[in-house]
């Protein structure tokens, strides 16, 4: 068996703790005073995305900065930020798409920083990979022609990427998504949950899971719920005065849905097997032991190896069977 067994070193309430205020921290030294704007909200069904911006707010809520402009990929607009917020830091929401693995999304990071050259821009933590060298030269001259970007990064390989190829201020930062502290799980239903990736990052292999095994993946959502969240939403937005409060306020509702989701998902599993990074985290914050999978680049093993290699959960394995022995085993000994 080729799987890695971590020893018990640090529970989930110490670890989160001492990364929450890592982020913390670190989103106090790098974003300066003003009005905020957020963008690249994520309006779509992947939990992780919502976790992370919801961390994101819970920061700036505590700082009582709400945003005064917030968007989408498909709403934003340079002139609304402008009539917005004229002024102060712009914010892009973190996660694992810079580079060319989401190509929409770094179209809009570089139409950002070619539209406000000089004024700050904060990367918030991401994972950097990029798969030819003329995109990262495009983004590099981005960087460089902007003048005031500040990249915050979730491990070391982006930090040596970052450092070796783009002209501005890199950091070391933990997932935003780690901001919102511990939550509690509920009642599991099975003794292994397999959240594995159907996406473009998935590595294909055809290890069949144990019998019982309850398998998915948190890109599909209920039409039925999401209707009905939708109708919520839009009742609830007439309690806004303005235009970009009711934006806001949907932001709010339609993340919060889809990360209890997520945690519910999670939380079916004595055990969980994944290969989602944002799977590990919310396992994490969830206090679930976990065996974890690298997705097709490396990210998910890069960033735990950097913050959560040493919760007593946490458990390393490089292939499907191998993770579903050893979640067997573990099962096991409880």
């Amino acid at each position: 068996m080729t799987a890695l067994l971590i020893e018990e070193r640090i529970s989930a309430d110490q670890l989160v703790g001492d990364l929450q205020a890592n982020v913390g921290d670190m989103f106090a030294k790098v974003i300066p005073p003003g009005p905020v704007a957020l963008v690249d909200f994520p309006d779509h069904s992947n939990v992780g995305d919502s976790a992370i911006w919801l961390g994101e707010m819970a920061w700036l809520d505590d700082m009582g900065r709400t945003p005064v402009y917030s968007a989408a990929l498909n709403n934003f607009a340079v002139g609304e930020l402008v009539q917005h917020a004229p002024d102060g830091p712009i914010l892009i929401h973190g996660g694992g798409n810079f580079g060319t693995t989401w190509p929409k999304h770094e179209a809009l990071r570089l139409h950002l920083l070619r539209e406000f050259p000089g004024r700050t821009i904060i990367q918030m933590p991401q994972s950097i990979h990029y798969e030819n060298d003329a995109s990262t030269r495009e983004m590099a001259e981005a960087v460089r022609a902007h003048g005031a970007f500040t990249l915050l990064v979730r491990d070391a390989r982006s930090l040596e990427f970052a450092q070796s190829h783009f002209d501005c201020d890199v950091r070391l930062c933990p997932d935003a998504a780690l901001y919102l502290g511990r939550f509690q799980r509920a009642l599991p239903k099975a003794d292994i949950l397999a959240l594995l990736r159907t996406d473009h990052e998935r590595v294909t292999d055809t290890a069949v899971p144990p019998p019982g095994t309850i398998v998915t993946d948190w890109l599909e959502e209920s039409s039925a719920e999401r209707n009905l969240m939708r109708a919520r939403v839009k009742i609830d937005s007439l309690l806004a005065s303005s235009r970009q409060g009711k934006r806001l306020r949907r932001y709010r509702m339609l993340a919060l849905w889809r990360l209890r989701r997520g945690l519910a998902m999670l939380s079916q599993g004595r055990m969980v097997v994944t290969d989602r990074l944002h799977a590990h985290i919310l396992s994490v914050l969830l206090d679930i032991p976990q065996v974890v999978l690298d997705n097709n680049y490396g990210k998910v093993s890069s960033f735990a190896a950097e913050w959560s290699r040493g919760y007593d959960g946490f458990h390393l394995a490089t292939s499907r069977a191998d993770a579903f022995a050893l979640a067997q085993q573990l099962i096991g000994r409880r």
